[in-house]
């Protein structure tokens, strides 16, 4: 699944090639993503130039003089730009036609992706305005989250990643981060005390960091490419390491399930 690393990778790896360009067409193949694409979608981008491309926790935010375009990649989304037209495959739903001869293709097998229109300020949208803020801001400090894990009697693991704390905290990134503060992922968030909070804070922000510096390496494949390359992984700690010795310390990597998702950690690095 597209995490926050990956979507900043895509923002990066297209964002040159449709730069101060004018959308000419936007094609619509497959209507039924999450929500439905609105039918007056490509009368209302027709001749918009692109004045930037940003990001909001997972949600690319195309800006347009009329207002913006939000999309979220869901569980399978790719977005790569075309320097030609070339024929659609199955799962090719929206193709978004700039003047300078690049399109940026929509690829999304099982359709939990999203492309809606937001008129006015993008971050009042119902899926943007509650967010947290982004992990790699200066909102988002030692001050922030110490704040937020007092009131919280939950594992830490599971407030991290909950999207009103912080953004972008998916389950891989939520482990390696708490492996690196040396934080059980089964405390409940109120027992971190300050200096834990203030490790904590600084993985998460060490860890975003180094998974989109090594997304740097894949941006090529997000123009003419089949939509099969481009992500990445970190060199994991932890995450996916069930059962091997821990990079640190030797120790066996263990794993549990936390709220649906699987947790692993070392019972001797992590307390």
């Amino acid at each position: 699944m597209p995490e926050l690393p990956e979507v900043e990778t895509t923002r990066r790896g297209i964002a040159p090639h449709v730069d101060a360009a004018t959308v000419t067409e936007l094609i619509v193949r497959e209507p039924r993503l999450r929500w439905p694409i609105p039918g007056d979608l490509p009368q209302r981008v027709q001749g918009q130039p692109l004045l930037a491309l940003e990001r909001r926790a997972k949600y690319l935010l195309f800006r347009f003089p009329a207002g913006t375009l939000i999309v979220h990649l869901g569980m399978s989304g790719t977005l790569r730009a075309l320097t030609e037209a070339f024929p659609p495959e199955k799962h090719d739903h929206v193709d978004i036609v700039f003047d300078n001869g690049r399109r940026l293709r929509f690829r999304d097998p099982r359709r939990f992706g999203a492309i809606l229109w937001q008129d006015g300020d993008p971050l009042t949208h119902p899926l943007l305005a509650t967010l947290g803020p982004e992990p790699l801001s200066a909102h988002f400090d030692t001050d922030h989250l110490a704040t937020l894990l007092a009131r919280r009697q939950s594992a830490v693991k599971q407030v991290i990643m909950d999207n009103h704390v912080v953004v972008g905290v998916g389950n891989i990134y939520a482990s390696e981060s708490l492996f690196r503060a040396r934080v059980d992922p089964r405390r409940p968030a109120s027992s971190l005390k300050r200096d834990e909070v203030d490790r904590l804070t600084t993985s998460v922000k060490e860890t975003l960091a180094d998974a989109i510096a090594q997304g740097g390496s894949t941006l090529r494949d997000f123009v003419d490419s089949d939509g099969r390359a481009g992500y990445f992984l970190l060199q994991c700690y932890a995450y996916g390491r069930d059962g091997e010795p821990c990079r640190v310390c030797g120790n066996t990597i263990q794993q549990i399930r936390q709220g649906q998702r699987a947790t692993f950690f070392c019972p001797s690095c992590q307390h």
